[in-house]
């Protein structure tokens, strides 16, 4: 049996692949890519049918972070000309939140720039969680203030949020190249705390650092195993006056086969197509709604987004449709008993098919030889929306 019927047999299973398997999903050739797609949307519609659900985005506090994050345009020492504004007010937040809303967003996140929330902090977050889940009924509230300290995620939980999003980035072993403030295992901490108090976690990752194959699939599988309720898949947005400004390794094949390789490994999870979408996939950016069952809607955080009326016309063109409010996202056995993605099924020691003909993966796969142009062009910096007096895109 070829890899690709292997993969899609045990994501209607739940089951993990191997690591082989999940490597040899990256190793495929272009020529390949559109088999890759719809082996993962097998698994993807079996689990979540044809529908996206909508995601807004609120920069509650922008810049000013005293982290060194080497992806993040607001961290320490960052000369990216971005919006820094100080916390918004709840009203504000809520008015921001509303535009999503309106928009077909079915959760609105909260994030805001640092390195955790004081206690006062999530008194703030609490009260903008309030106003917002009382001006909008059914919306869920994902919150994202960094590491949290003991206690928050449970008052963080009684205000009102569903959710609290705390990526994992990039695999533990290299996690110190691209930050040195804080530790991979202070990430997993806090996203286990979230999930102690109740909360839908929310992590994921950010492919495009000079990341190997097998650091991807490292963080993938410790995200499994993590068992967050939806995984963000981020794109790195090469910010000028960053450390990684330069850093161009994405084409939009290789963006989709990552996005298929989550999808095989978390086969029930809400996969989020999130930060640098437009600026790497591009006109593929439809292919993507094959594999993936949740993106952001207009804007990010710093960055400009594709309009939001652009992102309901392609849902739309493409034959999908987006998730209400009245429908829940995650299937019955997660939504009900928490389980995870797949995480009442067993491994597999299955070995790896094939492909057209690949029989193995390399153990150490490395980037792609063919390495992107960079596209400065579609960075484009956000100039309007929460913390400015100009109108969202949503």
């Amino acid at each position: 049996m070829d890899l690709l019927n292997t993969l899609v047999e045990k994501g209607l299973r739940r089951e993990l692949p191997t690591r082989e398997e999940a490597l040899a999903v990256l190793a495929t050739t272009d020529d390949e890519l559109l088999d890759v797609v719809a082996a993962a949307g097998k698994v993807r519609r079996q689990w979540f049918g044809r529908r996206v659900k909508l995601n807004y985005l609120v920069n509650l506090k922008s810049g000013l972070c005293p982290e060194d994050c080497s992806y993040c345009s607001q961290r320490l020492g960052s000369k990216a000309e971005i919006l820094k504004y100080t916390w918004l007010k709840a009203d504000e937040a809520s008015q921001a939140a509303a535009a999503g809303v309106a928009g077909g967003a079915k959760r609105v996140c909260l994030v805001a720039s640092g390195r955790g929330p004081t206690d006062k902090d999530v008194d703030r977050v609490s009260k903008t969680i309030e106003a917002i889940k009382e001006q909008n009924e059914g919306v869920e509230v994902c919150a994202c203030l960094g590491l949290l300290s003991d206690g928050q995620a449970e008052r963080l939980r009684a205000a009102g949020a569903d959710a609290y999003n705390h990526n994992l980035n990039t695999s533990e072993s290299t996690y110190g190249d691209i930050t040195t403030t804080h530790t991979y295992a202070d990430r997993v901490e806090t996203v286990q705390q979230a999930q102690a108090a109740g909360l839908s976690a929310c992590s994921g990752l950010i492919a495009g650092m000079g990341e190997t194959d097998a650091d991807l699939v490292d963080v993938v599988f410790s995200l499994r195993e993590l068992d967050p309720d939806s995984v963000p898949v981020n794109f790195l947005i090469p910010f000028e006056g960053t450390p990684l400004a330069k850093e161009w390794n994405l084409t939009p094949q290789r963006a989709l086969r990552i996005l298929a390789m989550v999808r095989f490994v978390c086969p029930d999870v809400e996969v989020r197509l999130a930060g640098g979408r437009e600026v790497h996939l591009r006109t593929m950016q439809p292919l993507a709604l094959h594999l993936v069952n949740s993106i952001f809607l207009g804007d990010y955080l710093t960055s400009e987004g594709q309009a939001g009326q652009a992102d309901l016309d392609m849902i739309a063109d493409a034959g999908f449709e987006v998730e209400g409010t009245d429908t829940t996202t995650l299937p019955g056995h997660r939504a009900t008993a928490g389980g995870g993605c797949g995480s009442d099924a067993s491994s597999s020691a299955d070995g790896c098919g094939s492909v057209c003909g690949t029989t193995t993966a390399p153990d150490e796969p490395a980037l792609p030889a063919a390495r992107e142009e960079a596209r400065t062009d579609l960075v484009a910096v956000r100039r309007r929306g929460a913390g400015t007096d100009l109108a969202p895109n949503a």
